[in-house]
């Protein structure tokens, strides 16, 4: 089977301004989408696709109004079927280059199926779930991200909903790529978008985004400058996973659990800290590493990363198998086949 490379290369190179829209952005001052949005328009002059080969499809809420704020082409759709439609596009038009934009209410809750579906069959799209655990647009409802006991419009007494892990759920739906970045790091969440472009096959860029007006300081905890360091973790393939202000602390296995140690204490040296490899197949580790939190460090940047033949290679091998093979070349053959009869 060979490869193919279906987005044609740029013929020029493009800058961030290249791509900025001329529509006033319609966010709220502070609001963790913008830094999103910044990433995004630096990353496409990285991807050296051609700028008409770029699509933006988004569902209904806040994010999904990023569309509107690129200048590429996009489709606003209705909400949850971002993937659907995006699904379709790439379907009919593999030289597209598609991004798919949707908060965590849009993808997990009305457009769940649809994101399980797209992650599993392993098409070729780059989707961004904006996670601010509310539903924003329409001001207050706990999303399926939502934190367990949270007051908020629709749980005035706490919800008694356990949340969903985007990554666990991408994992279980057999997904080959996933990274986990946040709306103030916008160097890094460009570094994982890029990374997510190069990928063939589905990737899921979660970005832990903050919603000032229903939601505030939400992700406070990992987020925060002064504790950022030593309650997040940035994964590199092939280098220890370290972390901490002072890059003394890392991961190491016990027994089947991870756990956070300190190098230099209880003998403990950087021979005795796991090496993240993105690329195993076995999904167990990556899944461990999804879910860390609490007395683990939050982990940030690429998490999974697995080769494996994307949908759209599939699809055109099988058309063009067919197309070969077949015995009907055209619609007259069709049409013409069979029992026919002259009136």
């Amino acid at each position: 089977m060979a490869e193919r490379h279906f987005v044609p290369k740029a013929d020029r190179e493009y800058t961030k301004a290249d791509f900025q829209s001329d529509q006033m952005v319609k966010w709220c001052p502070g609001c963790g989408d913008h830094g999103i949005l910044s990433s995004l328009l630096n990353t496409f002059p990285k991807t050296g696709h051609k700028k008409e080969n770029i699509l933006m499809v988004s569902g209904i809420g806040c994010s999904s109004r990023i569309p509107y704020y690129v200048d590429t082409y996009g489709f606003h759709s209705i909400h949850g079927r971002a993937c659907a439609i995006a699904t379709g596009a790439k379907l009919a038009n593999p030289t597209l280059s598609v991004w798919v934009n949707m908060g965590d209410g849009d993808s997990m809750a009305i457009g769940g199926n649809h994101l399980i579906h797209a992650v599993r069959r392993n098409q070729d799209l780059n989707i961004t779930i904006f996670n601010n655990e509310i539903y924003g647009l329409t001001k207050g409802q706990y999303s399926p991200t939502t934190k367990f006991g949270q007051i908020t419009k629709t749980s005035p007494f706490g919800t008694i909903d356990y949340p969903f892990n985007p990554g666990e759920l991408v994992m279980g739906a057999q997904g080959t790529f996933f990274a986990r970045a946040l709306d103030c790091v916008p160097a890094l969440t460009t570094n994982i978008m890029t990374r997510a472009a190069q990928h063939d096959g589905t990737s899921v860029v979660e970005v832990l985004q903050n919603c000032m007006i229903f939601n505030d300081k939400t992700h406070a905890a990992i987020t925060d400058r002064e504790v950022r360091d030593d309650r997040t973790i940035i994964l590199e393939h092939g280098k220890p996973m370290i972390f901490g202000k002072n890059k003394d602390k890392g991961l190491r296995f016990n027994g089947r659990c991870l756990e956070a140690v300190t190098i230099g204490e209880n003998g403990i040296t950087i021979d005795d800290i796991m090496i993240h490899d993105e690329t195993t197949d076995d999904a167990g580790i990556h899944m461990m590493l999804a879910r860390m939190g609490g007395n683990l460090p939050v982990a940030l940047g690429v998490i999974r990363n697995v080769k494996k033949v994307s949908y759209s290679q599939l699809y055109e091998d099988q058309m063009d198998e067919c197309k070969a093979n077949g015995k009907y070349k055209c619609v007259d053959d069709l049409l013409n086949s069979g029992d026919t009869w002259e009136v």
